[in-house]
């Protein structure tokens, strides 16, 4: 959900993340990442599921095997 900062201008506490096998790096820090499958808000600390090759963020496992799949069968 986009808010509003103090300027008027729409704000966001999402986060920029570098995601490596195993784990991820915080880029710029941020509340949550957005889900490369569905668009959901995804909390850091819910965040389960990412692809460090694609460097996508998944809700779910899934919505995780749903995009890896896909990319598999191409």
């Amino acid at each position: 959900m986009l808010m509003s900062s103090k300027n008027g201008a729409p704000s966001d506490d999402g986060a920029k993340l570098r995601y490596e096998p195993g784990s991820f790096r915080v880029i710029k820090p941020g509340k949550h990442v957005y889900c490369a499958m569905s668009g959901v808000a995804i909390r850091l600390e819910d965040l389960c599921y990412w692809s460090a090759e694609f460097q996508e963020a998944y809700a779910t496992c899934a919505l995780a095997t749903e995009r890896l799949t896909k990319q598999v069968a191409k």
